[in-house]
């Protein structure tokens, strides 16, 4: 491959901090409305895997690469996707085109072979009369939400990692920064930052293409250099928290099958989601995912597990039924795992699995209910069936109101240390059920789950007056500094 792009002699090597790359805020500008994502490649060092195919085919939590590239960026809103094709070029595309019918436009680079920059300039045309657009490679994978900076940055820009790990540094592309700005990219400077294979470009990048190539540099760093001694290219720091990786080995596929397996556990998880289902449930998830199966469906398998549980609750078999409960918990974990992995969560989803999850912790609750009746009297039982099933009703109807309204979100992981979410009262129904205890587990999950709503309603409601509070002053200032 031609040489990368060099600096400028008078090019100081600088490492960005946080406040010079930018994050935008509220008000950003808007997405570009179309992506050009490279998929010409061979890729040689994963041969293994792909058995001589192209590596855009390599599947990854139940999609191929151009796959999940292309369902990721209409995810954000980019209205359509420019693939680029070389190596395999019918296989890939005949794939990519069928991830979103109409919203796919195909693009062959005749010669690919000498580079991605050369692979680039065949999007030129498709490109024509947008102000910017969406850069990526298909061997690069992103964690949800990772790609919202950039393509939100309303002028050229690259999305960096400010601080990789080693490996990570000296296979990628370094990136010389100076005053916030990208001035030079190359495999073989020093610099600290790397790119993350994701840019917001404007039309004239083309034209410093075709002038990397004629100076015999067929690389995407040689026309990205020249473009930055032209133009301010912003720099967009990889956000925290998030995570990429460039499949380029088969170790990388393994560390990205990793990452994006631990990506499915959710920072409002409590303690029983995060320590005792997700282990679960997530290996389970990337075990199904290349059967692709509908989230939907894993939904109702869900709620068929949590029916049969509570018939075994009904006749006092205890352990079966706790086993099974647990079960269905775990299962209520999958659904939207399976949905994330395929980039297919959607509203009409979550109305589904909130539908049925609440059908199945009546069914559960009334099973214990007809339980208890053995051991305790029937005004007892009447009294805690209908606390327990009433309070799980509210416990989650709180949470969802509180989303849908737009108020404060209460910190729902501590919350969920009282165990009354769904994870928590399903967690206290087997452990009772496993030890016999039918009543006592209905005390606790009415407890637990009431004490929940309690907690979640004052913290929204404090929430609420801090915040009238603090704009009740603020506009008591701006009518005095408008004067008479």
């Amino acid at each position: 491959m031609a040489p990368d792009g060099q600096p400028a002699p008078s090019d100081a090597l600088e490492s960005p901090t946080s406040a010079e790359a930018q994050v935008p805020g509220p008000g950003a500008p808007a997405l570009p409305r179309v992506a050009v994502v490279l998929a010409a490649g061979r890729s040689e060092r994963l041969r293994n895997v792909t058995g001589g195919g192209s590596k855009a085919l390599v599947r990854l939590g139940g999609l191929t690469l151009i796959e999940r590239v292309i369902r990721s960026l209409l995810a954000y809103g980019v209205q359509r996707v420019v693939v680029v094709l070389g190596y395999q070029a019918g296989a890939v595309g005949t794939v990519a085109a069928r991830a979103a019918p109409g919203r796919v436009q195909l693009v062959y680079a005749e010669d690919w072979e000498l580079g991605n920059g050369a692979s680039l300039a065949a999007a030129r045309k498709a490109v024509e009369g947008e102000e910017l657009f969406a850069l990526l490679t298909t061997d690069h994978v992103f964690s949800e939400g990772a790609l919202r900076g950039l393509l939100t940055a309303g002028r050229p820009a690259a999305l960096l990692d400010l601080a990789p790990p080693r490996a990570a540094w000296e296979e990628g592309t370094k990136v010389v920064v100076r005053r916030g700005r990208a001035v030079a990219f190359g495999k073989g400077l020093g610099a600290p930052s790397i790119d993350c294979g994701a840019f917001l470009l404007p039309p004239e990048v083309f034209e410093f293409q075709r002038q990397a190539q004629a100076e015999g540099d067929g690389s995407l760093a040689g026309a990205l250099t020249r473009l930055a001694r032209a133009r301010k290219v912003r720099v967009v720091s990889l956000p925290p928290g998030s995570w990429w990786q460039d499949v380029d080995t088969p170790e990388d596929l393994r560390r990205a099958r990793s990452l994006l397996r631990r990506s499915l556990v959710r920072e409002s998880d409590g303690p029983v989601s995060r320590y005792l289902n997700r282990p679960l449930s997530t290996r389970l998830s990337m075990a199904l995912a290349p059967l692709r199966p509908s989230p939907d469906l894993v939904s109702v398998v869900a709620l068929a597990v949590g029916l049969v549980a509570a018939s075994f609750l009904a006749r006092g078999a205890g352990v079966v039924g706790g086993i099974l409960a647990h079960v269905a918990s775990v299962l209520d974990g999958v659904d939207g795992e399976v949905a994330r992995l395929q980039l297919r969560h959607s509203a009409r989803g979550a109305l589904l699995d909130g539908l049925l999850d609440r059908v199945g912790d009546a069914a559960v609750l009334a099973g214990m209910g007809l339980w208890a009746l053995s051991e305790a009297s029937a005004e007892t039982v009447v009294l805690l069936t209908a606390g327990a099933t009433a309070g799980s009703m509210l416990s989650m109807a709180s949470k969802d109101r509180v989303a849908a309204l737009g108020l404060s979100r209460p910190p729902e992981r501590p919350l969920g240390y009282l165990l009354g979410g769904r994870d928590g009262r399903l967690f206290l129904v087997a452990l009772g059920s496993v030890l016999g205890w039918p009543v006592l587990a209905l005390a606790a999950v009415t407890a637990t789950s009431l004490t929940s709503v309690t907690v979640r309603v004052a913290l929204v409601r404090l929430a609420t007056r801090r915040a009238v509070e603090r704009a009740v002053p603020l506009a008591e200032r701006r009518g005095a500094g408008a004067g008479p």
